[in-house]
This record gives structure tokens, C-alpha cells and sequence, in this order.
């Protein structure tokens, strides 16, 4: 019992920022139809403003950990959603539904912004001290409670944008658009408007992403790349461009991660990852909750 718990605790801490990451890719998806192998940058961003915001406002302020974690973390999607913006209005608008634009477009993209990011933070590991110390025994299976915190706001944060998606009138919108463009544009909904509001909700989930796993690791410039490979294996499981395919998608792959770096490492772990991609390519490639296109 004890392990089982302990096995499900780390699928919740590991799947959370998974999951959150690969909502963002997938609801740019689902809205613009390209995919951004840019998305990382703005998790990498975000990653970073935390990890170097908050010794300097520990240092100069000398508020609780907390303060400063929720100070820095306003920031850090602050700059995703101006750099989200400018990559938005001087690039991606010019490809909507164009995925080999989009793809050239983003994969120059990845260059530049870690460029950039390398340049302002530099590629020195930025570790930050627990925000929240202390372990929590939850029915056996053990926990920091700053793991505990960052699962917790995960899961506020994928609610909020639920909420949004299907009870307001932005959210019913874009999901009219990623529906039907056609038929959502016939009813006057202004495909260019709700394609920026879109992209910029995708990449403020990545910014959020980011951010929550900052005080878990060391934060660097190429962070963010290892998560881009998750959230495509995420996405391709449960389905590119369904919400819910991308949390289903993201607890399995947590799930794997969990129990097989616990019996073997995370590269067996890895390697099953990458072998249920290929079988889902082959038997099922509109993955779990993606609809086959006619």
C-alpha cells in the first residue's frame, strides 16, 4: 500500500507541469492548427525570471519565500506574455494554419530565444532554496510540501483555464474556431483576434509551467527542451488538439515515469515512452481523444 501511494504521489508531482505544459501546445494547436517547437522558450523564460527574481528580492525586500516566489511568478508571465506577443504579431500571425511556415518559423525561433536567454541569464545553473520546507506522509506515500504546493496550484491553474474554456464567452469562441474556423468566422467571430488570445493563453500555461517547476530544479537556458519532447509524446498519446487527450496524456506519461524510474531509471522509462508513441502512430495515430480527419 505504502508503495502504491508513494507510486501515485509522484505521478501527481511529476504529471502536474506536464500537464500544464502540454495544454498550452496543444490549445495553440487546436486554435492556430500549427505546432510551436517554440514552446519551451517561453517555459525556459519563465523558468529563469523565477530563479533569478527571487534571491534578489529575498536579498533587498526581506519578505517570506512565498512573497517572493508569487512576486516572481507574476513577473515571469509578465515577460511570456510580452515576448508571447511580439513572437505572435511580427511571425506567427503571418502562418496561421500554415504547419511548414510555422515549423520553420518556430524551429529559428528555438535558436534565437536561447541565444537571447543565454545572453541575459547566462548558462549558469540558477538552483532556489524550498520555498515551503517539510514532508507530508499522504496514505504512505511521502511528499515535500513544496512538491505538495506546486501540484496544488497545477491543478487551480488547469481549472482556471477549464473554466474559461467552456463558461466564457472568449472560451466558447475559441472553441467554436477549433472546431470549425469556417462556420465559427460565419457567425462573426474574428478568427485573427481569437488566434492571438489563443496563442497567448498557450504560452502563459507554458510561462505558468515553467515557473512552478522552477523552485524544483535548476533552472538554465535549455530547460526547456527536454519538456518540448514530453509534451509532443503527450500530445500524440492523448490526441493533438484536445484538451482533456493532453491530461490523460500527461498523468500517463507521469505514470511511466513513475513507476519505472522507480524499478528501473528514467532512460527504460524513456524508452517505453517512445515505444507507446510508436504504437499509437501505428494502430491509433489521432491518439486517445483526437477525432480522424476527413
Amino acid at each position: 500500500m505504502d508503495l502504491v501511494a508513494q507510486l501515485v504521489v509522484n505521478t501527481l508531482q511529476i504529471g502536474s507541469v506536464y500537464v500544464l505544459f502540454a495544454l498550452g501546445l496543444t490549445l495553440i494547436f487546436g486554435v492556430m492548427q500549427i505546432v510551436n517547437f517554440a514552446h519551451g522558450e517561453f517555459f525556459a523564460l519563465a523558468a529563469l525570471v523565477v530563479a533569478s527574481l527571487m534571491p534578489a528580492l529575498s536579498a533587498s525586500l526581506g519578505l517570506p519565500l512565498w512573497a517572493d516566489f508569487l512576486i516572481a511568478l507574476v513577473a515571469a508571465i509578465g515577460a511570456v506574455i510580452i515576448l508571447g506577443a511580439l513572437t505572435y504579431w511580427i511571425g506567427f500571425e503571418r502562418y496561421l494554419r500554415d504547419l511548414v511556415g510555422s515549423f520553420i518559423l518556430s524551429v529559428g525561433l528555438i535558436l534565437f530565444l536561447q541565444g537571447v536567454l543565454v545572453e541575459i541569464f547566462t548558462a549558469t545553473p540558477r538552483p532556489i532554496e524550498p520555498i515551503v520546507p517539510g514532508t507530508i506522509s499522504i496514505l504512505g506515500g511521502r511528499i515535500t510540501a513544496q512538491r505538495l504546493l506546486v501540484i496544488g496550484l497545477a491543478i487551480a491553474f488547469t481549472t482556471m483555464l477549464y473554466l474559461l474554456l467552456q463558461k466564457t464567452k472568449l472560451g466558447k469562441a475559441l472553441r467554436a474556431v477549433a472546431q470549425d474556423r469556417e462556420a465559427a468566422m460565419l457567425q462573426g467571430i474574428r478568427y485573427r483576434r481569437i488566434s492571438f488570445y489563443g496563442w497567448l493563453i498557450g504560452v502563459v500555461m507554458a510561462g505558468l509551467a515553467g515557473a512552478l517547476i522552477a523552485p524544483l530544479t535548476v533552472s538554465q537556458p535549455a530547460i526547456g527542451g527536454d519538456y518540448l519532447i514530453k509534451a509532443f509524446i503527450i500530445i500524440i498519446i492523448g490526441g493533438l488538439g484536445s484538451i482533456p487527450g493532453a491530461i490523460l496524456g500527461a498523468l500517463l506519461v507521469a505514470f511511466i515515469e513513475s513507476v519505472f524510474g522507480y524499478y528501473y531509471d528514467l532512460t527504460m522509462a524513456t524508452i517505453v515512452m517512445f515505444v507507446i508513441v510508436m504504437i499509437f502512430l501505428l494502430v491509433r495515430p489521432q491518439g486517445l481523444m483526437g477525432h480522424v480527419e476527413r
